[in-house]
């Protein structure tokens, strides 16, 4: 079961309004000249208006064989997220906790921007803005994965694939590992006195104990002043900076991650942010519908 917001219509001039058209090939020439014709009327060669995201599709449970995944398109960017839980010793100066491990794959079938080979500056940086978000939001409780306080733990494996890259892919990481998150169902484990091993019960699953939803919004800045909100691929690449919002369900910051570019003003960086809790509203509301849709199942 999938839900998706509405689609954003395309316009043939800028705005739509049958603005002049340029000459064939001036975007390809011209490709930021191209853009800021239709910027200055507050709209977007895709027909969105700046502060429109594309429309969002969320499937849970995509992937048989993890013990929980998601499936997130936002436009054309298309992520999927498995999670595997296995056992492991807890840390050793933290007894009583266990682990979440984020890992992004920006493989070559997603762009030909990426290359074979190991992960890239690009996956690694996305990896650890997930890993950020992770620690930061308290997404779940370390504890709450702990077994056996200094026996046993689970180890929660967070593969995160992009299929398709058309630019945000913090914001449909961050939202596919949360649906994901949402979608585990963690079996009873025991540890037999006699053997000191532990003993799984399959049949008697819990789901895990999510304590906040966190959610990112990205905003591209073009010419150092104007916002667009979940750039493309090709925006990204023409913008002049990025800065990416993290709040949770209560509306509170959870991180702000601006890997350099032009700088923000306080009354910007509040538009973002207020611009942030709104879309964190339709976020929920949209994985809120897809989990209610399964429950039954």
């Amino acid at each position: 079961m999938h839900v998706a917001t509405s689609d954003a219509s395309s316009c043939p001039g800028p705005c739509g309004r049958g603005g002049a058209q340029p000459f064939p090939g001036f975007k390809t020439v011209e490709p930021l000249e191209y853009y800021r014709r239709f910027l200055k009327e507050n709209c977007r060669p895709d027909g969105r208006e700046l502060g429109e995201f594309r429309a969002t599709t969320v499937n849970i449970g995509s992937i048989t064989t993890a013990d929980g995944s998601a499936l997130v398109k936002l436009g054309n960017t298309t992520v999927i997220c498995g999670i595997k839980a296995e056992f492991a010793a807890p840390p050793v100066d933290a007894t009583n906790k266990g682990y979440i491990v984020p890992d992004v794959d920006l493989p070559p079938l997603c762009s030909a921007r990426f290359r074979p080979g190991p992960p890239g500056e690009e996956a690694q940086a996305v990896s650890q803005f997930i890993a950020d978000v992770i620690e930061n939001s308290q997404i779940i409780m370390k504890e709450d994965l702990c077994i056996v306080n200094g026996k046993l733990a689970w180890v929660l494996y967070c593969d995160i694939i992009c299929l398709d890259y058309d630019g945000n892919i913090l914001d449909a990481c961050t939202f596919a590992l949360l649906a994901a998150l949402n979608n585990v169902q963690l079996p009873a484990v025991a540890i037999n006195e006699e053997t000191g091993l532990a003993e799984v019960n399959l049949k008697q699953k819990t789901p895990l104990n999510i304590r906040k939803y966190p959610v990112a919004t990205s905003f591209a800045i073009f010419d150092d002043t104007l916002l667009i909100v979940d750039p493309t691929a090709e925006e990204e690449d023409l913008a002049t900076g990025t800065v990416t919002i993290v709040t949770d369900e209560e509306g509170r910051l959870c991180s702000v991650h601006k890997p350099g570019g032009s700088p923000l003003t306080g009354a910007k960086l509040q538009d973002c942010i207020t611009r942030a809790i709104t879309r964190h509203k339709e976020v929920k509301q949209l994985m809120d519908k897809v989990i209610k849709s399964v429950k039954p199942q």
